[in-house]
């Protein structure tokens, strides 16, 4: 393939300006943004998702190059491995497991990071190389660190690598530990979601240093993006919350499917039955939308779905992650919603006070709230450091 197929595109330039535009892509970050690709670290099979569908579709570089080139140069994520690896054929798998993500968020996430030239970091969960490849531009490739826990995935990628002639170092490793050997970090990078900062990672930067991660709760699959400052002392990391992201989980950190026969049991007579006044709109509003992150900051051990809506009806379950504890409230068009929770933590009852909580504090953003992590655990606050609880 040559240089200017990867770089030359009138698609690519287009993208370049609209990231520009959305604040995204900072004037800093556009010199490595032309001359760093994404097209020249995806694979010749990819599945480009539909984020409002919710779905993939595959496409290949060598049945329609100009398709191909086109989901390369556009603000979508890209699948590239499903189910760990054991996925094969056209057709999407099960559960997508590494991907490339969108340029907004990639290059939103970077200018959190505040990486300066000659700066050591570590990137956790390497995925295609693209994300090293910017660091490497931008602070020197002997600089960049990169921890992949999937050995293929490691591999194309370091491929991928030595082939563009970035020499950034590629481990097959656990990034959940870190890599000690190359501490410390000016900065830490984490391209998974995660449900829980490891200490590990305070430990392996710098006091001053930034750590970027896109965190959250079992709550849900969403996640916010965190950065943390290690402390001078280096035993604590702390910092906002800079928006909402929605990424791949850390493998350590998947959370096992809810069964949901294990929790409903019994006849009517075992559960409670009420109703509220809270409405669908008001409690769920849209895919990102503040509430749903703060009531997960108030839910501990909860996991909550949203079923489908039908006939103007849409239930909303609600699942105890360390005891049996279930709730279900039914939004109804037009009607009060009802209701019914067992178990011994009323669930609803929780959620519904999260809300007010929130609404209570001037329905805060996902900005005005932040993380601490420290040996002890990580707590999460709402304005003030200070006043913080665990999470």
């Amino acid at each position: 393939m040559t240089d200017s197929a990867h770089r030359e595109r009138p698609s690519r330039t287009e993208l370049g300006r609209v990231l520009m535009s959305a604040g995204a892509l900072s004037p800093d970050w556009a010199p490595v943004y032309q001359a760093v690709p994404r097209s020249a670290f995806l694979p010749d099979l990819m599945w480009p998702f539909d984020m409002d569908a919710g779905t993939s579709a595959a496409v290949s570089r060598a049945d329609d190059p100009d398709a191909w080139y086109g989901y390369a140069d556009a603000d979508v994520p890209v699948v590239t491995q499903w189910d760990d690896g054991r996925h094969t054929g056209r057709e999407p798998g099960q559960v997508s497991t590494s991907s490339a993500s969108m340029p907004s968020v990639v290059f939103r996430m970077l200018r959190d990071l505040d990486v300066r030239p000659g700066d050591r970091v570590l990137e956790v969960g390497t995925g295609t190389g693209w994300n090293a490849a910017l660091l490497a531009h931008r602070t020197g490739a002997d600089n960049v660190v990169t921890v992949e826990v999937d050995g293929a995935v490691a591999e194309r990628a370091r491929a991928a690598l030595e082939t563009f002639g970035t020499a950034a170092r590629v481990v097959h490793g656990d990034g959940y530990e870190g890599f000690p050997e190359g501490a410390p970090y000016d900065r830490i990078i984490v391209t998974a979601g995660v449900r829980h900062i490891p200490f590990a990672w305070v430990e392996q930067t710098r006091p001053g240093g930034l750590i970027v991660a896109p965190w959250g709760t079992h709550y849900g699959n969403g996640d916010t993006v965190a950065r943390l400052a290690v402390a001078r002392d280096g035993e604590s990391a702390s910092g906002s919350f800079t928006g909402p992201v929605e990424f791949m989980k850390l493998r350590a950190q998947r959370l096992s499917p809810v069964v949901h026969s294990d929790y409903v049991t019994g006849g009517p007579e075992t559960r409670d039955a009420s109703s509220t006044g809270l409405t669908e709109d008001a409690f769920l509003g849209e895919r990102f939308s503040p509430q749903r992150f703060a009531v997960s900051l108030r839910m501990p051990h909860c996991h909550h779905v949203i079923a489908e809506k039908r006939d103007g009806a849409r239930p909303v379950w609600l699942y105890g992650l360390t005891d049996r504890s279930w709730a279900c409230v039914m939004f109804r068009d037009g009607d009060k919603a009802r209701v019914w929770q067992s178990g011994p933590r009323r669930l609803w009852d929780k959620a519904e006070a999260a809300y007010q909580w929130w609404e209570a504090e001037g329905k805060p953003g996902h900005e005005r709230f932040g993380l601490t992590v420290t040996r002890d655990g990580q707590a999460a606050w709402l304005d003030d450091p200070g006043q913080s609880w665990p999470v």
